[in-house]
């Protein structure tokens, strides 16, 4: 067992809870609409939840965010002391979520090995990032993590299993025997179920993984000669699993000499998902720019990039401001991908002239919130989820918030948590 970097964990699941209550969606989502995270606040109320465990990214760079973190170590602390969980060791769970598009999409919750996981571009490693990882989003989420007992995932990593041989086998083996949870998600997430998986099925699992990870069948399925095995790529939840290698790395170099293999921080909790489920639908992250000079940024924009209305490249982007929308084609490209080359010229624009960006989920949300800001909608073109592994592998990580998977409420909602101190 454990061959490849995924594998059982001891997962904390709350008894005798409202479970609609205690699950909410990952904390990246809805950074631009507090609505949303105050209608959560009032559906939890006083309830159990998973609200009072996490930080919503929203409020990551407010005022009052350290007595925020504060509070969610309180509350993790409390949870314990309550005695509100159940642990089940050495433990993976089989999920199905019904999305709110009626699709389904199956999982598994285990552990990975963060030994096994480089975050930087050009890694080799058997987990790896999709994106570019942006080393300044680390530091604050790394104050959550510092004094807490417990993580709780939001994490998605996909495997390429076009034969279905990891996940989907476990359908046929569920039972109510098993099941740990079923319930109806809030705020329109759709419904999710959980089974527990037994040891014979964790097996079958590892041996299903590790034929993926068969140096020969990677290298013949990618056409490659000689390459290092990527079986896990980052599909959400990029920063998060960042946090906890990082967390990791710092609490081996506080403690030199002492043998920390076995340390619960050495692991993160994560769902793996196949990357040919029908249910994940890559879609692009758009861009909203605001508190800049609209006209002045769009000018030099369109210099930058040589854009134009007519079609000459591959490349493109849809700039929604005041009211006028423009499909604009990129003639001087500094990526492979639209995105890429988008952003690269805000990168460097905001940095000299000031302004913020966020990315959002929805070609019609982001046009909205750019009215509301009285800024710039880019919205961008989709990316083929079939071009997900051959271009990390060839060519390291993508843009930052390159593609998403799904609308942002069939994102993973937190359930599952696991203790990650000795």
């Amino acid at each position: 067992m454990n061959s490849t970097a995924f594998h059982s964990a001891d997962i904390l699941i709350p008894k005798d809870c409202d479970m609609h209550k205690w699950s909410v969606i990952a904390c990246d989502q809805y950074t631009s609409e507090p609505e949303y995270w105050d209608e959560v606040s009032t559906t939890v109320g006083s309830a159990p939840s998973t609200l009072n465990l996490i930080l919503p990214e929203l409020y990551l760079e407010q005022e009052g965010v350290a007595e925020r973190i504060d509070n969610i170590h309180t509350a993790m602390d409390k949870c314990l002391a309550d005695g509100i969980f159940t642990e089940y060791k050495d433990a993976m769970v089989y999920v199905e979520r019904i999305q709110s598009n009626g699709i389904l999409r199956q999982g598994i919750v285990g552990a990975i090995d963060l030994e096994k996981y480089d975050f930087s571009k050009g890694s080799t490693s058997e987990v790896r990032a999709t994106e570019a990882t942006v080393i300044e989003r680390i530091p604050p989420r790394i104050k959550v993590r510092q004094g807490a007992p417990l993580e709780l995932p939001h994490i998605m990593i996909l495997i390429d299993d076009p034969d279905n041989t990891v996940i989907e086998p476990l359908a046929k083996n569920v039972s109510d025997d098993s099941k740990l949870y079923d319930f109806e998600l809030m705020q329109n997430g759709g419904s999710i179920k959980g089974w527990l998986v037994d040891k014979n099925a964790q097996e079958t699992i590892d041996k299903a993984l590790c034929a993926l990870a068969d140096p020969d069948t990677f290298c013949k399925k990618y056409g490659l000669n000689d390459t290092p095995v990527l079986l896990y790529a980052m599909g959400d939840g990029n920063h998060s699993l960042a946090t906890a290698k990082e967390f990791y790395e710092q609490l081996k170099k506080a403690n030199p000499g002492k043998d920390l293999s076995n340390h619960p921080a050495r692991y993160a909790l994560a769902e793996i998902v196949n990357l040919h489920s029908d249910a994940l639908k890559f879609e692009a992250i758009h861009r909203l720019v605001y508190d800049v000079d609209c006209d002045k940024l769009i000018s030099e924009l369109t210099d930058a990039l040589e854009l134009s209305g007519t079609k000459v490249s591959d490349q493109y982007v849809i700039c929604s401001c005041k009211g006028t929308e423009k499909k604009l084609y990129i003639n001087k490209k500094s990526s492979n991908l639209s995105v890429g080359s988008l952003q690269n010229f805000l990168d460097s624009y905001i940095k000299e002239n000031g302004g913020k960006i966020d990315y959002i989920h929805g070609a019609d949300t982001v046009k909205s919130l750019a009215d509301k800001h009285n800024g710039i909608a880019f919205i961008l073109p989709d990316m083929d989820k079939s071009q997900l592994f051959p271009t990390v592998i060839k060519d390291g990580a993508l843009p930052r918030k390159t593609f998403s998977m799904g609308h942002a409420e069939d994102k993973r909602f937190y359930i599952e948590a696991r203790r990650i101190t000795e």
